[in-house]
């Protein structure tokens, strides 16, 4: 079943559709919120939560390229590449051949990007513990079920 066929009446209507107080507009609350807090977590390593994504993506191996991470995490080319630039020079990533295409290049964590990699994940799951007090964990699994949905309804829009 898909979006288009669901048996729900909608949520919202123009007389009660507040962009700000609706689930998106806190949604986009929350994310920024979120990466401000990671951002000032993160400021005694000298990295920054854009940086954090970049390398948990390279770390899970969800991405191995520059444009695969652009694709992944939503950003532009020119900036992403900046900002690989910039933790290349510090040591954490490297850019290494890809083995059939001589223009193209991987990337990869150095043995510095792996050794800081589980600080970043504790200082992440720290913000994101901070973000969750008073919840039960029944309440924190119900509402990662609850985006789950909404994730799995956004692909309807791409069709």
């Amino acid at each position: 079943m898909n979006w288009t066929e669901a048996p729900t009446k909608e949520i919202y209507d123009p007389a009660s559709y507040d962009p700000k107080r609706s689930i998106g507009g806190l949604l986009g609350r929350v994310k920024m919120e979120m990466s401000a807090a990671l951002d000032a977590e993160l400021a005694r390593l000298d990295i920054t939560a854009a940086q954090y994504v970049i390398l948990t993506s390279l770390a899970l191996g969800e991405a191995d390229s520059a444009s695969g991470l652009c694709k992944g995490i939503s950003y532009d080319p020119g900036a992403m590449t900046r900002m690989l630039d910039r933790l290349e020079r510090r040591g954490l990533v490297r850019r290494v051949a890809h083995p059939n295409d001589r223009r193209a290049s991987n990337l990869e964590l150095t043995a510095e990007g792996k050794e800081v990699y589980p600080t970043l994940r504790a200082s992440a799951m720290k913000v994101v513990n901070g973000f969750l007090a008073g919840f039960s964990q029944d309440e924190a699994r119900q509402l990662e079920r609850f985006l789950q949905r909404m994730l799995e309804n956004a692909r309807f829009f791409l069709l």
